[in-house]
């Protein structure tokens, strides 16, 4: 964290899944939210990411810990949920939910959220949240953290477009699957109301710079990203950048301009630390 601070970057993401992903195998995991916060304790300018899967946590107690995150390191938590789940979670005693189920949960929660931490008393007794007057304190500055959703499909556009500051564009960089999620969203946003343009962009982009391996890298690809499985093996020229440093410097640029991303969170999934560093580094203020 320090060296990414060190090399200017604006933010770094720490994965909040605790359950074990299969491409790991038996490797060590670190728990999302402690290593989020002592990254906030040991650095002084970046922001950290941290990601929540809504079925982990109750959502009061997630509000009081992200306020008190926000005391230790003002304005630097970035707040990220999604509803991802893996098979391994049951090894944690965590439910095991259809997709459906989960998009609904995640839409009630996000609301009892912000009445949370806009310091309201919230009591609400719904089909997925059940709060008898929780209250928060502190609250954020203001009563208010931006909140960024990661998303793909229709359904979770929807919630984007009610609930979220910021869509995190839970797809690979291929310009025809980014469009239609686009319009899509567009049309969630129009049916509201909304202003499409009032959500920031971010969107994870797996990056190998340096690596001329072609066929090493995509089988990389598919190791680490198994929710991508049907993007089909024609699309991946698009999905990875690798190679050449300064090729890879103009394909995250060509991202930024083509697809509307205003943070490209560079992923590094998978590479040992010293890979990464030197990742890091090549990367720098593209």
């Amino acid at each position: 964290m320090r060296r990414a601070e060190a090399l200017g970057y604006r933010a770094v993401y720490v994965d909040g899944d605790v359950s074990v992903v299969p491409s790991r195998g038996d490797a060590a995991v670190l728990d999302g939210w402690t290593a989020t916060v002592a990254y906030l304790a040991r650095t002084e300018r970046v922001e950290i990411g941290s990601v929540r899967l809504l079925h982990h946590w109750n959502v009061a107690r997630l509000a009081q810990s992200v306020a008190t995150a926000e005391c230790v390191a003002p304005g630097r938590l970035r707040l990220l949920t999604a509803i991802g789940a893996q098979p391994a979670d049951r090894r944690f005693g965590l439910p095991q939910r259809p997709v459906a189920e989960r998009i609904a949960w995640l839409d009630e929660w996000l609301g009892a959220l912000r009445g949370l931490l806009a310091g309201e008393v919230v009591t609400l007794r719904g089909r997925h949240v059940e709060l008898e007057e929780a209250l928060v304190r502190p609250t954020p500055r203001g009563g208010r953290m931006p909140i960024e959703v990661a998303a793909a499909g229709a359904r979770m556009l929807d919630v984007v477009a009610r609930r979220a500051d910021r869509w995190d564009l839970n797809l690979p960089p291929v310009k025809r699957i980014v469009a239609e999620a686009d319009a899509q969203l567009r049309r969630a946003c129009e049916a509201i109301g909304r202003d499409p343009a009032s959500l920031g962009r971010s969107m994870w982009v797996f990056v190998r710079p340096g690596d001329g391996d072609e066929a090493g890298v995509r089988a990389a690809f598919r190791r680490w990203h198994p929710w991508f499985r049907s993007l089909p093996d024609a699309a991946l020229a698009e999905a990875v950048v690798a190679g050449p440093v300064g090729g890879c410097r103009t394909r995250v640029a060509e991202i930024r301009a083509e697809l509307g991303v205003d943070l490209p969170v560079l992923d590094l999934a998978g590479l040992a630390h010293d890979a990464a560093a030197r990742a890091l580094a090549a990367m720098a203020g593209a």
